[in-house]
């Protein structure tokens, strides 16, 4: 059986969206610090302060994105995003892929794009591609895997948790066949239930993001040892 500890090392929590605040951090700090969620993600601006917050704070680390939340900025852009995250104290960055050059077959402009930021990061931090399974199709969404597994990242993720749709668990369960051990995988948006979660564990993906709220549901139902 599954304990609340192991249960929180699965999980991702987040203050990501345009009017989040300092005390918004502050209290998602708080929660991490009690139920030992493994990361803490923040916008850029952020990441200084969070890293401060979480100094002492063994086994949580600092998360935050590179071209959040739609992909489009450009290469240049994304590669002196990731740069200054690093300085700032990122431990884990979440890069959002170029999913309108990936759904315009510009396949040679996205691989060359990630490897771009993959190689300025230089394995200093754990790498997360966001694929946004929601905008693809099955043939679009393997080719975004393919690109990922291509470039060295460590995970893929599924989403952004910006665009409509909800978890798609089935999906994801394509996504793990088809990667099969070659690299994680990181479920994000509309995990909103232990039902959820453990599906999703079952199926062997490595990593969820999921709100606070729901984050914390999931966490008090399992045993506090």
């Amino acid at each position: 059986m599954m304990t609340s500890k192991e249960a929180a090392a699965y999980i991702d929590i987040s203050a990501v969206k345009t009017h989040n605040t300092c005390t918004d951090i502050i209290k998602l700090v708080e929660y991490a610090k009690i139920y030992r969620f493994i990361n803490v993600h923040v916008l850029p601006c952020w990441v200084s302060a969070l890293a401060e917050m979480l100094r002492d704070v063994e086994g949580v680390y600092v998360g935050a994105p590179v071209g959040f939340p739609s992909g489009g900025h450009t290469t240049e852009v994304k590669v002196m995003e990731a740069e200054k995250l690093i300085q700032d104290g990122v431990e884990e960055m979440d890069i959002v892929m170029n999913i309108g050059q990936l759904k315009s077959q510009n396949h040679d402009y996205v691989k060359k794009e990630l490897e771009t930021i993959i190689a300025c990061i230089q394995r200093r931090v754990l790498t997360k591609v966001i694929i946004e399974i929601n905008t693809l199709t099955d043939e679009e969404m393997f080719k975004a895997c393919n690109l990922v597994m291509d470039v060295g990242a460590d995970y893929i993720k599924t989403g952004t948790g910006w665009i409509p749709g909800g978890s798609n668990i089935d999906r994801i369960k394509k996504i793990k066949h088809y990667c099969k051990d070659n690299i994680k995988v990181k479920a994000a948006g509309g995990i909103r239930t232990r039902e959820d979660f453990s599906r999703l564990v079952d199926m062997g993906v490595e990593r969820m993001g999921v709100n606070i709220t729901s984050a914390v549901k999931i966490i008090e139902s399992y045993d506090v040892f």
